[in-house]
């Protein structure tokens, strides 16, 4: 057998294009059924958005498992091993309960008993938890009641965290595309690297699910012409929760004892990404972060966890003065850092050099967070030269430069809006249209202070 990697570029690059491709009429059959929701106060969309981006995504889905099933070097995954019909059949079952959200806006309890029949449809059919690696014991085999009840739990917390993650165009699909990549790293170094055939289930999954976001994205990025909606969110963490599970249940760390001098030593020196393929709380340690906060503030508050509220973090992104844009690429940095961070770590974790790169990313995402809030201002001789945003906020005294009210211009200068206070930006307050994956915000308007004020003329 050779190597494979050629393979799974194409299966990659066919559930793209497949997705990428219904796209267009999924969008048009969304909006003929209605499938697009009135625009709210809180939304950050100017026009209805149509949802059901999900069963474009379901349908790379399934071409991408048709072609690799044809392929020399993965065919033999769908004759040996039942977990590529397992996730299918899973994600058909979550696909097919996202649509119906997507459309008619069932029930969170419904929803929630449906994502765990899905779990437990691939449980049934071979995709679960077998044993556990646990520091300083070795093995733990479980019993099939701890393995059931431990895969539906991840499935679970994966799917919620994705959801909860998808509030802003593009956000969901980016942060699950660098999760999959950095996955689909480590699951290939196990399989070709130390031949552990087991491994190579996630590693196609991994590819698929790269394909799925990829071919989504250009039609997700702000502004977005669709929405993934639950249809779309549910399926893509169903198919990351696959993943882990696929290598936690199937591969055998006594198979670890190739580079490693016993069974404990291999499950220590597996630990860094052992668990994070158990609870990819590391690999998604974003969404899950959001998902647990949003958990912990609602019931602090005395509403429901599924409720909507405005504390989501890239909705306090926006707040501190992020556009809309750059919230999703510092939401992207922080997942590409902590997941290639901890598939770095798995690889070499006595390197000292992949600590000191983690911490100098880290410092890098923390001044490029905080930005809004310490913007630099250039000295008065330098002000022509730079962009407005770096100059003074009151500069009528200086000579042969505008003043702030002619920068304002003539109809904000009519709606009195001179002075210091003018020029600042207001924070924007945010929210969720709820736990249906739909890409908006708080009760922010949509339209400017210059629209307002020529629409109430």
């Amino acid at each position: 057998m050779g190597q494979p990697v050629r393979d799974y570029l194409l299966t990659l690059c066919v559930t793209a294009a497949v997705t990428y491709l219904l796209t267009g009429p999924v969008r048009k059959f969304a909006i003929a059924i209605g499938a697009m929701p009135a625009i709210r106060a809180r939304d950050v969309h100017r026009e209805p958005t149509p949802r059901l981006g999900g069963i474009a995504m379901f349908g790379g889905l399934c071409a991408g498992l048709i072609v690799a099933a044809h392929l020399h070097n993965l065919d033999w995954v769908f004759q040996l091993s039942t977990e590529p019909r397992a996730l299918l059949s899973g994600a058909a079952l979550i696909w097919l309960i996202g649509v119906l959200d997507d459309k008619f806006e069932i029930d969170a309890l419904i929803k929630l008993g449906g994502q765990m029949i899905a779990a437990a449809v691939m449980v049934i059919q071979g995709l679960t938890i077998l044993w556990l690696p646990i520091p300083g014991v070795g093995t733990v085999a479980l019993t099939q009641w701890q393995g059931t009840l431990l895969t539906v739990a991840l499935v679970v917390i994966t799917i919620n965290a994705v959801n909860f993650v998808d509030g802003l165009d593009g956000l969901a699909a980016g942060m699950v595309c660098i999760a999959a990549a950095a996955f689909f790293l480590y699951t290939y170094r196990l399989w070709y690297g130390h031949m552990i055939e087991a491994a190579a289930p996630a590693t196609l999954f991994m590819a698929i699910l790269m394909g799925m976001c990829l071919g989504f994205l250009p039609h997700n990025m702000h502004p977005a012409r669709i929405f993934m909606g639950d249809s779309g969110s549910m399926l893509i963490g169903l198919v990351l929760a696959a993943g882990a599970i696929s290598v936690t249940g199937r591969v055998d760390p006594d198979t670890m004892k190739l580079f490693a001098g016993s069974e404990r030593e291999a499950t220590q020196a597996m630990l860094p990404v052992f668990i994070p393929l158990l609870l990819p709380l590391t690999i998604i340690a974003v969404p899950a972060a959001d998902l647990v906060l949003a958990i912990v503030r609602r019931t602090w508050n005395g509403q429901s966890p599924f409720a909507a509220d405005r504390g989501h973090l890239h909705h306090r992104l926006l707040e501190i003065g992020h556009s809309h844009s750059r919230s999703v690429l510092i939401m992207y940095f922080w997942s590409a850092l902590i997941a290639f961070g901890a598939v770095g770590y798995s690889v070499h974790s006595a390197s000292l050099w992949i600590v000191l790169v983690i911490m100098g990313m880290s410092t890098l995402g923390l001044v490029l967070l905080l930005m809004p809030r310490f913007t630099p201002r250039a000295p008065y001789w330098a002000e022509r030269f730079v962009p407005p945003r770096y100059r003074h906020r009151r500069r009528d005294e200086e000579p042969g430069t505008e003043s702030a009210e002619a920068q304002q211009g003539p109809l904000e200068s009519r709606m009195g809006q001179t002075g210091p206070e003018s020029q600042e930006r207001t924070p924007v307050v945010v929210g969720v249209s709820g736990v249906n994956g739909a890409t908006a915000i708080g009760p922010r308007s949509r339209f400017s202070d210059r629209d307002r004020a020529e629409s109430a003329h």
